[in-house]
């Protein structure tokens, strides 16, 4: 069994650029005021989620894993 990721987005940074949709349309949404959720914040660990992530041009997309909590991106220095 794979790893589970908890996606979250602080949408306090979000500027909806809309590239999380763009590299994972399942996987996020944008709402009316253009912010962006994702569509399960439980979810598979998922390469399209990550390269989400990486092209969030501030970085509001936080992967952790489910159990642990560790983080998957952006990664602990």
């Amino acid at each position: 069994m794979g790893d589970r990721w908890h996606v979250e987005v602080d949408r306090s940074l979000c500027i909806g650029s809309a590239q999380c949709v763009h590299h994972a349309p399942d996987g996020f949404h944008l709402d009316a005021g253009r912010q962006s959720h994702p569509a399960a914040p439980d979810t598979d660990a998922n390469e399209k989620i990550l390269e989400a992530a990486e092209s969030c041009p501030v970085e509001a997309i936080a992967i952790t894993l489910s159990e642990s909590g560790e983080a998957v991106f952006p990664p602990e220095e």
